[in-house]
This record gives C-alpha cells, structure tokens and sequence, in this order.
C-alpha cells in the first residue's frame, strides 16, 4: 500500500511538473541573433509561442538593446521611459502571459530604418484548459529543454507503470 501511494505521489507531481517542462527556448533570428536588416516577422511565422517559453535576443552589448512596447509604440517605433531597457546582449525574456508581444531595438533607426522589430503572439501554456483545442501546430526551430522534457516523461512512465502494476 506504501508503493502505492509513492508511485501516486509521483504521478500528480509528473502531471503537474510536465507542463512547465515542456516549454521552449527560442533564439530570436536563429543564428543571425537579434540584429540588423534582418526580418524578424518571417522568422516568427510558423512558430507557436507559448506561456512558459522564453525568447533570447543575442547581440554585442553596447550596440543594441530590446525594449518590450506597446503595438502603438511597435508602429512608431519609439520607446517611452516607462519601458524597460534590456542590454546585456544576452537578453533573456520569459513569456508569463498570453497575447500579443512587441520588441524593438531603441537605438536611433536600427527600428524604422534597418527592421529591428518582432511582433509575436503568445499562446496559453500548453497543456492549459486555454489552450484551444483542435488547433493547428506548426514545426518550431526552437530547442526546447530537452533534459527537462525528457526526465518529466519518465517520471509520467514510471508513476503509470507503477500504478498500474502496484
């Protein structure tokens, strides 16, 4: 009976762990990283972006930076002292809730001028009660975390195996 209840103890931390194990890492521009003249919206179509997933913006520090805007401040291509600045050339940012999302670069003309802007719309983290069901995937260049996902899955086997059979 105390295997039992283990293995069930596992099984509900698995179902609730998995989720968030399953979220991906996109490199914004792939390897061309975040950067100049290059489109940014063709990179982003065809990728599903969820809650959970992070966006990295790789750059050489001092040259560039990224601003999360509003979609009015997307078209104009202008920040305001309200936003926050990221400028590590490194930046990491964790998608936490679903909707649309805009970036630029605020240094003068990399937006307007040389395209330095992404668009994206964030989903609901996959495995959600939001998230729709029925609703096409399309293939990502993403990696996700593979470690994670793999553990989370064998940790789902073990706990069903052992339900099942104890």
């Amino acid at each position: 009976m105390a295997s039992s209840n283990i293995f069930f103890i596992i099984a509900i931390v698995a179902f609730f762990a998995v989720p968030s194990c399953l979220a991906t890492e996109f490199t914004v521009g792939d390897e061309k990283g975040w950067s100049l003249d290059f489109d940014y919206q063709s990179w982003a179509a065809g990728k599903e972006f969820h809650v959970g997933d992070k966006l990295v913006f790789n750059y050489r520090a001092g040259v560039h930076n990224v601003i999360g805007v509003s979609g009015i401040q997307f078209q104009q291509c202008q920040a305001s002292s309200n936003n926050t600045v990221r400028s590590t050339g490194n930046d990491v940012i964790t998608l936490s809730t679903p909707g649309r999302k805009w970036y630029i670069c605020g240094v003068p003309g990399h937006c307007a001028a040389r395209n330095m802007k992404l668009n994206i719309t964030v989903l609901a983290q996959v495995g959600s009660p939001a998230t729709a069901p029925g609703s096409p995937t399309s293939p990502s260049a993403a990696t996700p975390n593979v470690a994670f996902s793999f553990y989370g899955w064998i940790a789902v086997m073990v706990s069903f195996i052992g339900l099942v059979f104890v």
